[in-house]
């Protein structure tokens, strides 16, 4: 198999972390790091140049970085990362993705208590033989603790993007399969849900045993839990569940929506055909005089309904709209017309400023929002005063050279919120920026109060255009800190302040659940990627799907704005806006 560019960063990551936990020289660890982001930021064809033995010049790789590249990319391994990774077994390199667990205290619990897994790490704490080494304690324990039992939560659990590469790739084999008349995934990851624990497929075929047969030989199916003559359950290698239906063409309709769901919507439907007299399942209507059904479409239609679009079937007053004739034209992937809160090189991205620009344009973008860190977040290697100054200029630069009437980049910075609800930089700064993004990334364990005080007092600033990740939210690795969302939507709506939509898949916050609410309240949303490289600009597609769910419409989406107005409305005073 073909070596990629992002393993090759991942195998230089790795040798990082395990010589980090053998104590090496910190100079080596960061040149091995620091090679791991040349890989994936560098523009060109890096595995081309690594297999062809070309990376001569490439700033951050040196002679003995450039031959292990060369190495790994020209024969697929890498045998100084091999003999590194003998003394480990696979499991050790669980204990990295939880929360909280840095390679020190990793090397400690390895080297004192010979913890190899996240499974062994769960008994030593409930033997309490964590607290009793040093540099840890009861409270590290209990923290750690917390974070396993959330891995063991998240374990059957996988976030949307992780859920959308596996269902396009089977989705994309069915449909070449000549026996399959349609296909369609299902289920919550139809509904746009931001975790999703299965994934359900529905083909329409007159060959239902020989679609259940082909579904189990997939190249994606580890094991094959289940097979029948209609049904098949397959599970992946990442451990995801994968369920097929094959019914007939007339059946379709109906199983769609049926494993569509949600559940809570099904009753509802259900009970609704009640009331006209018929029984309502995952085949067909039963009872006399029933319609005739091509399409979900038909299926509420003969309901008296308005198609509802997939993400509003949670059962929160859609049927109720669909009913009234209410239910809103919901926003577009293709409505976005720009984005915000972006990072490159210059903090904590993985991408140039250049880069970042040319990815813009490339997504048919007409501008982007550069939002490097601030000072406070310096694991993110965030700018001071002087340095922020230099990029806004950098910027101007670029607009005078590059900018036409279909793109430009705009100045900005996601400012940290500090501790008292203060921002990282004075006034006279945030005020020579296009926007500001305002952002909380430490003291995360304030009380609900404080927090929502916190949080208010940085969107009572005249120069704050955007609330951050309102919730500091990971999915399934990190819990939300603590706000009331009813006080900060309010705030928002009595500030002008946008609240983003972090639409970046580990977060996807605030939670699509308060959007209606602060929809009604007249506040603005913009959709932005936090993204800290050019293909994460690509979460906007991701982000406009889940914000559906959230009843968004083009009207509440602030980055629909074309580029004039945009620029219009940023250099309104924020009060007017």
């Amino acid at each position: 198999m073909p070596v990629t560019r992002e393993r090759m960063a991942e195998v230089l990551e790795e040798i990082a972390l395990l010589l980090e936990i053998q104590g090496e020289n910190p100079f080596k660890v960061r040149a091995y790091r620091q090679g791991a982001e040349v890989v994936e930021s560098y523009d060109g064809d890096i595995v081309a140049l690594a297999t062809e033995n070309k990376l001569d010049g490439i700033k951050g790789l040196g002679e003995a970085l450039r031959d292990k590249l060369h190495e790994l990319a020209s024969t697929g391994e890498l045998g100084f990362h091999k003999k590194l990774r003998e003394n480990y077994p696979d499991t050790f390199f669980e204990l990295f993705e939880l929360e909280g667990l840095g390679p020190k205290k990793i090397a400690a619990l390895h080297k004192q208590l010979g913890v190899d897994s996240i499974a062994a790490l769960k008994a030593a704490c409930e033997a309490g033989a964590v607290a009793a080494l040093s540099g840890f304690g009861a409270k590290t324990q209990t923290k750690i603790l917390e974070a396993v039992t959330r891995s063991e939560q998240a374990a059957e659990a996988f976030r949307l993007d992780v859920a959308t590469i596996a269902a396009e790739e089977i989705l994309a084999a069915l449909r070449e399969h000549p026996a399959v008349l349609q296909a369609s995934v299902a289920g919550s990851m139809r509904r746009s849900k931001e975790v999703v624990r299965d994934l359900d497929f529905i083909v329409a075929t007159t060959e239902p045993a020989a679609l259940t047969k082909f579904f189990g030989t997939l190249p994606q199916a580890a094991e094959v839990i289940v097979q029948g003559d209609t049904k098949c359950s397959i599970r992946t290698s990442e451990g995801l569940q994968c369920d097929l239906r094959a019914v007939s063409n007339a059946q379709y309709p109906f199983a769609l929506m049926y494993f569509t769901g949600s559940k809570e919507h099904n009753v509802a439907i259900r009970s609704r055909a009640l009331k006209h007299g018929w029984s309502l399942n995952e085949y067909a209507f039963t009872g006399e005089n029933t319609p005739q059904v091509h399409s979900e479409a038909d299926i509420y239609k003969a309901l008296g309904l308005d198609f509802v679009p997939p993400a509003l079937r949670e059962n929160r007053g859609e049927i109720e709209a669909a009913d009234a004739g209410t239910l809103p034209r919901l926003v577009e992937w293709e409505n976005l017309r720009g984005t915000f809160h972006s990072h490159t090189t210059e903090s904590d991205g993985k991408s140039t400023l250049e880069a970042m620009a040319a990815a813009a344009q490339e997504l048919g973008l007409q501008y982007l929002g550069i939002s490097d860190h601030s000072k406070s977040s310096p694991q993110a290697n965030g700018l001071n005063e002087k340095r922020l100054a230099a990029q806004i200029e950098t910027i101007a630069a670029w607009n005078r050279q590059h900018a036409t009437e279909h793109f430009r980049l705009f100045a900005g910075s996601e400012v940290d919120i500090l501790k008292d609800g203060s921002l990282d930089f004075d006034d006279e700064l945030l005020a020579s920026l296009d926007f500001a993004v305002a952002s909380v990334h430490n003291a995360t364990t304030l009380t609900e109060e404080e927090m929502t005080k916190r949080i208010i007092r940085a969107m009572e600033n005249p120069y704050i255009t955007f609330m951050g990740h309102l919730t500091g939210r990971l999915l399934l690795r990190r819990d939300p800190y603590k706000v009331n969302h009813e006080k900060i939507i309010d705030a928002a709506a009595a500030t002008r302040t946008v609240i983003e939509f972090n639409c970046n898949p580990k977060r996807f916050d605030m939670d699509w659940r308060w959007w209606h609410r602060a929809r009604d309240k007249g506040v603005l949303t913009s959709i932005n990627p936090d993204a800290h490289s050019t293909q994460q600009l690509q979460f906007l597609k991701l982000g406009a799907d889940v914000a559906r769910k959230g009843w968004l419409r083009r009207e509440d989406v602030l980055n629909t704005k074309p580029l004039a107005e945009m620029e219009a409305w940023l250099k309104l005073p924020k009060g007017k806006r």
